[in-house]
């Protein structure tokens, strides 16, 4: 049997019963100020649609929007900067913000130098 996911204690279904006020209470002291001085119109507008259209992928710049229980399998794009990142809002993404599962620098990988290197830093040494 699968271990099923709790937040403090609670699982998903019971998260999804509660108001906004009272899943302030548990998540971190941040997000609990941010919570209960209100989301923005921005914010309150991604929400609204995706209780509107649950099946849809929606697409938004809110990074600082925190994940609540009712986006959870939710499909989301995220931008980060230069392109939209797909989520799939899962069980663990409770209580973070959206810009934490969106990375806006990517992987550096050190390789031959590039397009228009100069001669010298195209050598390579022997020994």
């Amino acid at each position: 049997m699968a271990k099923q996911f709790t937040f403090k204690g609670k699982t998903i279904e019971e998260l999804k019963q509660l108001s906004l006020e009272n899943f302030a209470k548990l998540v971190t002291s941040r997000e609990r100020r941010t919570l209960l001085r209100g989301l923005n119109d921005r914010q309150k507008k991604l929400l609204e649609n995706l209780r509107k259209y649950p099946d849809k992928f929606h697409r938004t710049h809110e990074r600082d929007m925190i994940v609540l229980p009712e986006m959870v399998g939710r499909k989301i794009g995220v931008h980060n900067g230069k392109e939209f990142v797909s989520l799939t809002i899962a069980d663990y993404m409770v209580g973070h913000r959206l810009g934490e599962f969106a990375l806006t620098r990517g992987r550096v990988k050190h390789s031959s130098p590039g397009v228009g290197a100069t001669r010298a830093s195209k050598h390579v040494p022997l020994k």
